[in-house]
Order: C-alpha cells, then structure tokens, then sequence
C-alpha cells in the first residue's frame, strides 16, 4: 500500500462565499458549532492508492451512497481544536501535533488507516489560512476546528472498510457554554456507561458520543448542563463528563484527576493542566476517585474546588453534583481560585499574552 507523508492540496476557492457584510454581522455572536465557514478540506484513500485526492473546495453536502459503510458499522473518528488571533494579530494552533497523534489512535482503534501527522497538520492549517476572515469579533471568539474520517467504501458486510475519507471544517465559536454561567450543574448518570475496559473509551470516535446522549437528555431534563459518567464495572468511580475531563481541588494542595486506563478520553487540555497545575507547586495525582468520597468531600470541606476542561470549554468550574439520591454543593457553588487561576494561565497562553515556555503554540501568519 502507498505511504505519502506529504500531499499537495489543491485549492479550489469558493466561487461564491458568503458576502462581507453578512459574514461580520454572524461573527458578533455566533454561538457554537452553529456557523460555518466558506471552505473544508477533503482527502481519500483506498487500499490502492493510499491517501489521495486532497484539497480545498466550497462547504457543501458530501455525496453518500446509502450503503456507505459509515451508515451501518459506525466507522468514524473525529478531533477538536481550536485557530486562536493572538495578541499581536498572528493566528495559531495550541498543540496541533497531539491532536494529530490522538486521531492516529482513534484510526488504529477503530481498525482505519493512519493519517500522517504532516498530512494533518497541513490540511487543518491550509483551510485556516483560506477562511482566516472568519475569527470572530466578540472577545475570546476562535475558529473551531473539526477534523474526521469515516468509511466510504460501499459494501454490506462486517469487516474494516477499504475506502475513507478524511475531512476538515470549520466553525467560528464564542462561548461553549452559556452567558453568565459561573458554574455549571452536572447530572451524576447511575443507568448508562460511557465506556468499558477494553472498549472505545479511549477513542475520538462518534459512537463513543452516540452512546452518550441519553444520559446528557436525562441531564438536561434535570436542568442540569452536562452528565458525569460512573465507571461500568461498579458504578463508583467518577470518569468524565460527556465531553470533558474532571479535576478535584482538595484543600491540602492535591489535584486529584480520575486515570486513563483506557476507559477515558486523554485530553489535550487536560494533560496541559497538570502541567501547569505542578508548575504551581501544586501535587497532581492520577487516582480513582469515587462519588461516594466526592459527596463526603464537598460536605466536610475537604474538596473545596471541582472543574472540567476540553478544547471547546476550555476550564469551567463545576459548582453543582445532582443524582437520583440528591444533590451536593462544592465550595461556594461558583468557580474558586484555582479554577479560575489554571483557566487564566492556559487561557493567556493560547491568546499569546504571557509566555509559552513548553512550545504549546504553532504560530501560522
């Protein structure tokens, strides 16, 4: 099979993109994952030719045969990332090369073929740079970045496809979550698993989501803004949130986070916060952590602080923990100063505006 590490990416601009006056009166407020830009990036493979046919075209419907393999064996994986404009009117990625590392996992999971980290990285920073018009104008605003694969191949049968697509869009964003939510409210799920050993926990993948969203509809029911999922094996153990990864603030200086162990999704964001966290002097331990002991926690006073991190919400502060059997408050029920300390730090990097010692931001143009 072909190996190309490199493509060139044809670029074929839209012939008719969204006029100025209407693209800056949507980048006000856009919302998330709502807008979308006037270009996305395509590349094929098959077993023949390995990857191939790349480049840049007009945003527009993808044409499917319905017995596409993605449709009935759900052979699909996707990242998250985010374009930032910097302080000094630059535009950069904040550690590209691990997302093109954990979709390279995801594929290899998911039993699809690996993309090049170079082809990756070049597909994700040539649709930027052809859309760069679309940052949004409201503070904090990025370009939301959303790579994917699936399989394209047209067979009914079960076994790893032969054909798939890679491609990239993108979406201006504001704030993931909604105006003037210090703290959110998360729904403890006790009858559904987001994962289990030796399953796709670990994996970018759509069913690992699919899978999901009866517990987050029985959390919004709750009026609660995201579900935290219990271990499978015994329902004890806290492991993520639909979407993010879970720190807990004891008051004697530890940053406990749940471990990977295959079961949870392993966070860009999440791993930076350990980094600076320690560089705080703080000791960050990767260690079970139970709801039993997360209610005793809160209660007592011992746990003063609980909050979430991933790409689209960046650090946001849990303030309170419902479940069938009640609900508790941790610390003040807002966000506390070290949530609101690690959010700035990683925030400040990012935008550029302080210091990026480890190289965490590829600077584009």
């Amino acid at each position: 099979m072909p190996h190309n590490d490199s493509l060139e990416i044809l670029v074929e601009k839209h012939s008719a993109p969204v006029p100025e006056a209407e693209r800056t009166q949507v980048l006000i407020n856009p919302g998330f994952g709502n807008i979308f830009t006037d270009h996305m990036v395509s590349i094929r493979f098959n077993e023949a030719q390995g990857w191939h046919d790349a480049k840049v075209q007009a945003r527009g419907p993808i044409p499917m045969d319905p017995a596409s393999s993605v449709l009935h064996y759900a052979q699909e994986i996707f990242e998250g990332m985010k374009a930032y404009r910097l302080a000094d009117g630059t535009t950069a990625l904040f550690r590209p090369e691990q997302n093109a590392r954990r979709f390279q996992a995801s594929a290899r999971r998911m039993a699809m073929p690996e993309l090049p980290e170079e082809i990756f990285l070049k597909s994700v920073e040539t649709l930027i740079e052809i859309d760069r018009d679309w940052f949004p104008s409201a503070e904090g605003g990025s370009i939301y970045l959303r790579p994917f694969m699936f399989a394209s191949e047209v067979f009914l049968g079960v076994r790893p496809a032969k054909e798939y697509l890679f491609m990239v869009i993108a979406s201006p964003v504001g704030a993931y979550f909604k105006a003037g939510a210090s703290a959110i409210t998360i729904w403890v799920s006790q009858h559904y698993s987001r994962a289990a050993p030796g399953g796709t926990g670990a994996a970018k993948c759509g069913g690992n989501y699919a899978a999901s969203l009866v517990a987050q509809a029985e959390a919004i029911e709750q009026n609660c803004d995201q579900v935290v999922f219990l271990d499978a094996a015994e329902q004890r153990w806290v492991e993520e949130l639909g979407g993010m990864n879970l720190f807990f603030v004891m008051d004697d200086g530890r940053l406990i986070t749940p471990p990977l162990g295959g079961t949870i999704l392993p966070g860009i964001t999440r791993e930076s916060i350990i980094t600076l966290a320690r560089e705080e002097g703080l000791t960050v331990s990767e260690e079970p952590y139970s709801i039993d002991q997360w209610r005793e926690d809160a209660a007592s006073g011992k746990l003063i602080e609980t909050f979430a991190c991933g790409t689209a919400a960046v650090v946001t502060a849990v303030g309170t923990v419902r479940s069938e059997s009640g609900e508790f408050t941790i610390g003040s029920g807002g966000p506390g100063q070290l949530t609101e300390k690690l959010r700035m730090r990683l925030v400040d990097i990012q935008r550029g505006l302080t210091e990026d010692k480890h190289g965490w931001v590829k600077r584009l143009f």
